[in-house]
């Protein structure tokens, strides 16, 4: 069996999109386990700037078929505007299938979403709006919508009526809102049924049987290790598991069959979104690295927010990697640190005066400083190396930095956002 999982291994943002559709030439499925359309994925190719945030990213070959997992929350409207835009862009057609267990974000989870982060004000967990967070409410409390529900419009209106009949109660008397009628709903859910039928399939069964045949699977993670809701930075985390632990449920394989984890760890620290980030930078400091990051800055793909930006956190690249279980590395934006004499890492914090290599617990993050050491830089432009023995010393050096700190072998690196830009080792 030739299962690999691509996941993050801090707070997203690391380039798993970028390694996802190098990887996707060698597959025969791509898979989205977990998440929405809150989190994209940035790809840069032959047919030109993409951003995915519930599309598969191996879309761009037309041998792979691409799936949306019964773990993933199905934004059908997100989806179709994505498709649109790649045909718009001349990439040709693509092989999509769709879980029929795979559940709906509703119109009414991206309403909720948008009322409580207004509620709550300045407490606020930074939230996409894109539903997330009521859609998992939702699934867990049993008033969840399956792709299946929408090919039978009575079935469906008792569903929606179900799960409004509390949520117009908070409408009304939490955010002062008129309530939602079910019947109101019910033609455009069946419209966008419709329009999606022709994936909708058993793809548990698909990929069981391709798990038997031996076939090159790929499951594509969204956000990092640090988001997720048991093992992140609870409560500023995502609604459903980032770690590679829950892609065989996820997706539908049997969790025997991932032997493949690589972790994207990016060359520095991003985050977009609230919650404690101990080796942020701000200033002129935090202006310089956001500006030369990524192929057209450090700002969030779904909500076109500047990326908060720090140096590279070793305590919490550990972290992630141990959560997800990783057996190599993706080291990315290596090239974009190519400006910086001295290049500043934190090898661990100062915790109630003693120095920890560990990742504290929420609670305590706040109060954690980060421990720096510099390590020298490379001053030179990396974006046409194409051999990792090519790359200056220092660069060479930092990866194996990353090695030592992480104990994880680091088995690619990438000097740029292309393709054609990824060193294998």
């Amino acid at each position: 069996m030739t299962v690999t999982a691509i996941v993050g291994a801090t707070w997203g943002d690391e380039g798993k999109g970028k390694m996802t559709d190098a990887l996707a030439a060698q597959s025969r499925y791509v898979v989205r386990f977990q998440g929405g359309s809150n989190a994209g994925h940035t790809i840069i190719n032959e047919y030109g700037k993409f951003a995915l945030s519930m599309l598969p990213s191996g879309v761009f070959y037309p041998e792979v078929t691409n799936v949306i997992g019964p773990g993933a929350a199905l934004d059908i409207e997100s989806l179709l505007r994505e498709k649109e835009a790649l045909a718009a862009g001349g990439v040709p057609a693509f092989a999509l299938r769709i879980s029929q267990r795979a559940q709906i974000v509703l119109p009414v989870h991206r309403l909720f979403d948008e009322l409580e982060e207004r509620r709550l004000g300045d407490s606020r967990f930074g939230s996409t709006k894109r539903g997330i967070a009521p859609f998992y409410a939702d699934k867990y409390a049993k008033l969840g919508i399956q792709a299946a529900d929408l090919e039978d419009g009575q079935r469906l209106l008792l569903k929606l009526e179900q799960s409004l009949a509390a949520k117009n109660v908070l409408l009304q008397h939490l955010y002062g809102c008129e309530p939602l009628d079910a019947k109101a709903l019910l033609p455009e859910l069946l419209k966008l049924g419709q329009r999606i039928k022709p994936y909708v399939c058993d793809t548990t069964r698909l990929l069981q049987d391709a798990c038997r045949s031996g076939e090159p699977i790929l499951l594509e993670g969204q956000l990092g290790a640090l988001r997720d809701p048991d093992h992140g930075i609870y409560p500023y985390s995502t609604s459903s598991s980032t770690l590679a632990g829950f892609a065989p449920v996820g997706a539908g394989v049997p969790p025997y069959a991932i032997t493949r984890i690589i972790a994207v760890v990016k060359a520095y620290s991003t985050c977009v979104g609230a919650g404690p980030f101990p080796a942020e930078l701000a200033g002129a400091e935090a202006d310089e690295l956001r500006r030369r990051g990524g192929d057209a800055g450090e700002f969030g793909v779904v909500t076109g927010r500047p990326r908060r930006v720090g140096w590279f956190d070793a305590a919490a690249v550990r972290y992630g990697c141990r959560l997800q279980g990783a057996t190599e590395i993706a080291l990315t934006n290596l090239d974009v640190l190519g400006y910086l004499d001295e290049i500043p890492v934190c090898t661990g914090y100062e915790l109630d005066g003693t120095i920890t290599g560990d990742f504290p617990v929420t609670a305590r993050l706040a109060e954690a400083k980060p421990v720096l050491r510099r390590l020298p830089g490379w001053r030179c432009d990396l974006s046409g190396i194409r051999e990792f023995g090519e790359l200056p010393h220092a660069a060479k050096e930092y990866v194996r930095f990353v090695e030592a700190e992480t104990g994880v072998k680091v088995s690619s690196v990438s000097v740029g956002p292309r393709r054609e830009q990824l060193i294998r080792l």
